[in-house]
């Protein structure tokens, strides 16, 4: 996610540099953020069940339910985002600013 973080701030600085920084270019840089956001998403869930396997107990499975469930609504309304963004990009519309 660390390297999501510098190719997004890297977007940002080269998007005022050039000076085109506008809402499409924005939404372009956030789209390649929040694919690195799942995917860090994804790998922490995993970190989390592996430590919950190997010793469990109440308190920690009902923690990992809670983590669990927060992840995947965070997972469910990024893909919801990009996929928005892929579809009003691809028909050559301005994305939606907020697609939920």
């Amino acid at each position: 996610m660390s390297f999501g973080a510098f190719q997004a701030l890297i977007g940002v600085i080269t998007a005022i540099i050039n000076r085109n920084a506008n809402e499409m270019t924005g939404r372009e840089i956030w789209l390649k953020f929040a694919t690195w956001i799942l995917l860090g998403l994804e790998f922490a869930l995993a970190a989390d069940l592996l430590r919950t396997a190997v010793a469990p107990t109440w308190e920690d499975i009902a923690k990992l339910a809670v983590i669990a469930t927060i992840r995947t609504m965070l997972n469910y309304f990024l893909a919801k985002d990009i996929a928005a963004f892929d579809a009003a990009r691809q028909s050559g519309g301005n994305p939606p600013l907020n697609p939920v």
